[in-house]
């Protein structure tokens, strides 16, 4: 199947080129894209081929989230709390550990099917996402995974685990994880955070990092907590108790926050091939402080946190945080909201190629040149600018709509569970 896109205003998302011109878009995972003069004749057209008339309108590759948490989509809106937290300790317990207790597979579904479609409605077509349900473990990322696939998104997915609830969910945490990454999907061994990882857990991940030859996805130095607790039982700070486990030799894993860093943790990041996820915007909520990633900025991308499914907004909030904690520039705020596909690449992982692309239906007031491309990115496109979405060659979502599933169904649905969720809360 090749999608036709005419007339298309292509930006090339590497060196900024802008081309006006037809495009060829090929399906698969691996598949491409091929600038045309010609589209071709209806009669010369295969069966599931398609011609979309982009009317001038910019075409430029799609969005990747680096950092999720579908769990959190029946969160929104609801009832505060019995006791409301004072610090991000008891953010976790009173809320997030209260929530995902009482997930059960029809509310994870839920959760990803609505997360997967406001993830593409916001040009996201692949997404990295952290899970957690401990009373809800076997079964969750398959179905996790086949939700994604019904909306038709690429993803790598983790189970988190800890020892917070005990040693027989910790141990289902990993028998997951291995039955997962066994079946062939893409994904990582995921942890929570060093406070609630004993040594035993550590060491049994990294082994199974090694044996599905991927790497850890955790939270680290979220919070100041996070490095009291590694000082107080280990003698050792969060990144040098990772370090010493072997959890940086792993080239793939994810460290996500990294906020509160001693000069050694960012050299032995620095060192390592490990990639570290800025979530500004999730910190601010939580109030745990922010940060500046120059030390790592060429493996530091962007996440949400599961604040929210725009990968757009997630740029702009780093980029005015930035300005303060590290002097950032247009360059380097889309550096990193770009890093995300080299992390995939490099990675090896399928779902990401050229055939991922957005068209943006945005009319701006000023010329966009390759050279004043990066000041309409920080302060014009937006997300209500993403009109259509292709991920692999497929037409996900046509003037604002998607094509693979029943949004209102799943929405509906998804208010259903919510209602449920909360009446466990």
């Amino acid at each position: 199947m090749t999608i036709y896109l005419k007339d298309a205003t292509f930006i090339d998302w590497q060196s900024f080129e802008i081309s006006r011109t037809n495009l060829a878009v090929e399906s698969g995972p691996g598949a491409g894209i091929s600038l045309s003069g010609n589209i071709p004749g209806t009669e010369n057209l295969g069966a599931e081929d398609r011609i979309i008339d982009c009317k001038g309108k910019f075409v430029t590759k799609s969005f990747a989230c680096g950092h999720h948490h579908i769990y959190s989509t029946l969160a929104r809106g609801m009832p505060a709390p019995r006791t409301i937290p004072t610090n991000f300790s008891e953010i976790l317990e009173y809320v997030w550990w209260h929530i995902d207790k009482r997930l059960d597979l029809e509310m994870i579904e839920a959760s990803a099917l609505a997360s997967a479609i406001y993830c593409v409605k916001n040009g996201v077509t692949f997404v990295i996402d952290h899970h957690a349900s401990p009373f809800a473990i076997e079964g969750s990322l398959e179905t996790i995974a086949n939700a994604f696939d019904r909306v038709g998104i690429s993803h790598m997915l983790c189970y988190e685990m800890s020892d917070r609830d005990g040693a027989e969910v910790r141990e289902q945490g990993l028998a997951e994880t291995d039955t997962f990454l066994s079946s062939g999907r893409a994904g990582h061994v995921g942890l929570h955070a060093s406070f609630t990882v004993g040594e035993k857990l550590l060491a049994d991940s990294i082994v199974l990092a090694k044996k599905h030859q991927t790497g850890l996805h955790i939270h680290v130095a979220e919070d100041k907590a996070d490095q009291k607790h590694a000082e107080a039982n280990f003698g050792k700070r969060v990144v040098e108790r990772l370090s010493d486990a072997g959890a940086l030799e792993l080239n793939k894993s994810i460290f996500g926050h990294c906020i509160h860093l001693s000069p050694n943790e960012l050299q032995l990041l620095q060192n390592s091939g490990v990639w570290v996820v800025q979530n500004v915007e999730s910190n601010q909520n939580n109030n745990v402080g922010v940060a500046g990633y120059g030390e790592i900025a060429d493996r530091t991308m962007l996440g949400t946190d599961g604040m929210h499914c725009d990968m757009l907004r997630s740029a702009k909030a780093a980029f005015l945080v930035g300005q303060a904690t590290e002097g950032i520039g247009f360059d380097t705020i889309y550096e990193r909201f770009r890093n995300v596909h080299h992390y995939i690449r490099s990675t090896g992982t399928a779902g990401d190629a050229d055939n991922n692309l957005v068209i943006l239906d945005y009319d701006p007031p000023t010329d966009l040149t390759r050279d004043n491309f990066l000041g309409h990115f920080v302060y014009g496109i937006d997300a209500r600018h993403v009109e259509s979405v292709i991920s692999m060659g497929r037409l996900l979502v046509e003037d604002r709509k998607i094509t693979t599933v029943d949004e209102k169904e799943v929405l509906t649905q998804a208010r259903a569970m919510g209602r449920k969720l909360w009446d466990k809360l």
